[in-house]
């Protein structure tokens, strides 16, 4: 195995979750803004789960985000 290349990989990965995840929420909110199911000023109980069986890692983060 090879560290560096297993750090790079991770950090590509992470990079990719969290641009993903952030382009997901914000597109989540403006739509429920939008339609009325949020008014905007909430806060957003959140949740992330990381999962590689192969490993046996399962890993949940969670948290708020606050629109106001």
């Amino acid at each position: 195995m090879n560290e560096d290349t297993l750090n790079i990989e991770i950090r590509k990965f992470l990079k990719n979750v969290g641009i993903t995840s952030q382009r997901e929420i914000e597109h989540a909110v403006l739509k429920a803004v939008e339609t009325g199911k949020l008014n905007g000023s909430e806060t957003l109980d959140i949740k992330m789960t990381l999962d590689a069986p192969a490993i046996g890692i399962s890993h949940s983060i969670e948290g708020k985000i606050a629109l106001e």
